[in-house]
């Protein structure tokens, strides 16, 4: 894909449902009585994911493109699959409908694309195993032809369901997934299951199970939850995705003379740093029409051309915005001074290295950045040129390097656009409709 700088951009968009409620709405609508109809479920591969690994567990799940209906099985009717179950690409299927599976009566194999079988599982393996559930992972060289035993702590594994018991988990991560994991297994335990973390992340888990029906209670960064419940089928309106917003904030403040609005975006606070660091680069950002939907605050966000400035993110910040940093980056590519991103080891056990990754395209296009063990520096104002972009096939390299690209001089392309349909399959269509 080739992209240039011939570009302003002015208008309004809807960018599509949030990912991570889109995956939780099909996984508690699919353990609940009675049916679950979501609106504006998001259409990108790691969600149709989850749809087709839940209907190989015998639950019903119709998918007309507007909306999807589950009906479902009930916490304890899920079949065991007469195949492996394929994740695609997507670490949030992976882990959290292990928690899920860990307190089955049966066995399921899991296995993906090549990066998931990169990606750490032993951060759900280890309370999972301590509350009582079993795990092989087997060596993917051989797989699934043959199935031996590998200790890489990777997928393809094989989860050996059993009566759990509840813990108390201190988490050595802020991850929504590892706390959802241990949370979704708690309500299949023999008592109550808490989680700690050193940090609250994202409570999208918290916020959904609850109107589900779900006994939870929070203090801080411990959550619980009570097992044995009985989940009710809700409607759940799926706020637009503030990570796929990102992308237009950045490039709102960083084109000469541009203007959007993104309309009916989700800022639940424990996913929105995106909005802190765009107000304390001086970025002009204003939330407008502010509301709850299904639970979640939602706000349309218009966004203005802006001279940014350089700024410190890390600490508490991080967990509110870690799938944000690679746009973040090319926001502080384009903004006079020094940007120092800390506290962010996560980045390296994503998609990709987005770490390397980063430092790597940015550096091709004449950035000027330093990677660290736990984030980068990078030095704005120094114009970017064109270059060739490897994305690894990591969607969010994908589409935040368009974004420099959009304001880079010369010619830059993509080794392949087409990741990004792992969480915005219209993205490319959406700038275009922008651009004048």
């Amino acid at each position: 894909m080739k992209i240039t700088n011939n570009y302003t951009f002015h208008g309004e968009l809807s960018v599509p449902g949030d990912k991570s409620i889109s995956h939780r709405g099909i996984m508690f609508g699919a353990i609940s009585n009675g049916m679950t109809e979501i609106t504006n479920f998001l259409q990108g591969a790691d969600c149709l994911s989850t749809i087709s690994c839940f209907q190989k567990l015998g639950v019903s799940i119709e998918n007309t493109g507007s909306s999807v209906l589950i009906r479902g099985n009930g916490l304890h009717g899920l079949s065991a699959p007469s195949q492996v179950l394929n994740v695609g690409n997507s670490g949030t299927t992976t882990r959290l409908i292990s928690g899920i599976l860990a307190g089955q009566s049966f066995e399921t194999t899991l296995d993906g694309d090549h990066s998931i079988r990169k990606r750490p599982m032993r951060r759900i393996f280890t309370p999972l195993s301590q509350m009582g559930a079993e795990f092989q992972c087997w060596d993917r060289d051989s797989f699934p032809a043959s199935r031996k035993p590998s200790d890489s702590g990777c997928a393809p594994f094989t989860i050996h369901g059993k009566c759990l018991q509840g813990i108390h988990y201190q988490s050595p991560v802020a991850s929504a997934q590892v706390k959802s994991s241990v949370l979704l297994a708690g309500l299949y335990a023999d008592s109550k299951t808490s989680v700690t973390e050193p940090v609250l992340s994202r409570n999208h888990t918290e916020l959904m199970l609850s109107a589900f029906g779900a006994q939870l209670t929070s203090a801080g960064t411990t959550v619980s939850i009570e097992p044995e419940p009985i989940l009710h089928g809700q409607k759940i309106q799926v706020p637009g995705d503030i990570s796929s917003a990102a992308y237009f904030i950045a490039l709102g403040l960083i084109t000469p003379h541009s203007e959007i609005l993104i309309q009916n975006t989700g800022i639940n606070p424990t996913r929105s740093g995106i909005l802190t660091v765009a107000l304390s680069m001086g970025g002009n950002v204003k939330l407008l029409n502010e509301r709850l939907i299904s639970g979640e605050p939602v706000a349309d966000i218009l966004v203005k051309s802006s001279s940014l400035h350089g700024t410190t993110i890390g600490g508490n910040l991080i967990p509110t915005l870690i799938d944000e940093i690679p746009v973040i980056a090319v926001m502080a590519a384009f903004a006079e001074g020094k940007t120092v991103i800390q506290n962010a080891e996560e980045l390296k056990v994503k998609e990709s290295d987005r770490i390397a990754v980063v430092t790597e395209n940015l550096r091709a296009m004449g950035g000027s950045i330093v990677p660290t063990e736990d984030g980068m520096i990078i030095e704005g104002g120094k114009p970017l040129h064109s270059a060739h972009i490897h994305t690894c096939q990591d969607h969010r390299i994908a589409m935040a390097f368009t974004v420099a690209g959009l304001n880079a001089s010369g010619e830059t392309t993509l080794d392949d656009k087409n990741c990004a349909d792992i969480s915005y399959p219209s993205f490319y269509n959406d700038i275009l409709c922008l651009a004048k």
